[in-house]
């Protein structure tokens, strides 16, 4: 998204291209990052699924995702796709975006708390 504008940005048509842009370009931008892809690393990005083999696990899950995220797809067919566990649960951040967990101090203490939960039950 490097060259893109404010403005540019402000039009893109979903929340997880304008928060991000915001977040990783703007707010949260480190001045060495370019936010290029390295050519040699492009097709295994572009190939990998994170749900291959997702059943294996056997372990107590917590999934965690915004409940207006943009990705909140993929997340919950992760979650239907972990069937190696019975203990699953996963966990919707009220009104959050997918960005928005990452800062926004009332969902990052939910997820916190949750998490917090989760390792003292589980561990």
């Amino acid at each position: 998204m490097a060259g893109v504008t404010d403005e540019q940005a402000a039009k893109l048509p979903f929340d997880l291209y304008r928060e991000g842009f915001q977040y990783y370009m703007r707010t949260y931008a480190h001045p060495n990052s370019t936010f290029e892809y390295t050519e040699s690393s492009l097709m295994e990005l572009m190939t990998w699924d994170a749900t291959d083999q997702i059943e294996l696990i056997n372990q107590p899950l917590l999934m965690i995702a915004g409940e207006k995220a943009d990705s909140l797809y993929m997340t919950e067919d992760a979650f239907a796709k972990a069937t190696g566990t019975k203990d699953k649960e996963l966990f919707k951040i009220k009104g959050a975006t997918h960005i928005q967990t990452y800062f926004v101090p009332e969902y990052v203490e939910q997820i916190a708390d949750k998490l917090t939960k989760f390792f003292n039950e589980k561990l």
